[in-house]
């Protein structure tokens, strides 16, 4: 499971969802189209997720997200959306690789 930062659990916004086995956030921008489409992804398989939206953020906790996010996770780069399942992660909005992250979790 994800052991984000006690100011980034504060800053997470949870939706529900009937499928709860994995701890899947994301981090998106309110205004993208393709991270709107990662949540509705999300909510269509009723899957329980948690986000932020980092354009709503103050610029010194947006700096200390995308640290967090290179220290932790080594991405190539780092684009929005930005999901992580358990410890696995998938940069940008990609329902093929969401899909394998769900089921190689045991889903």
């Amino acid at each position: 499971m994800n052991e984000f930062p006690e100011f980034m659990k504060e800053l997470f916004e949870e939706v529900e969802g009937k499928i709860d086995k994995q701890d899947v956030s994301i981090l998106t921008i309110s205004t993208c189209q393709w991270c709107k489409r990662c949540k509705a992804y999300l909510k269509d398989r009723e899957i329980k997720y948690k986000y932020i939206d980092v354009d709503n953020v103050s610029i010194e906790q947006k700096s200390k997200i995308l640290q967090y996010l290179r220290e932790n996770y080594k991405p190539d780069r780092i684009a929005y959306p930005f999901l992580i399942c358990d410890d696995k992660f998938v940069v940008g909005y990609d329902p093929n690789k969401y899909e394998e992250l769900m089921k190689t979790e045991g889903r």
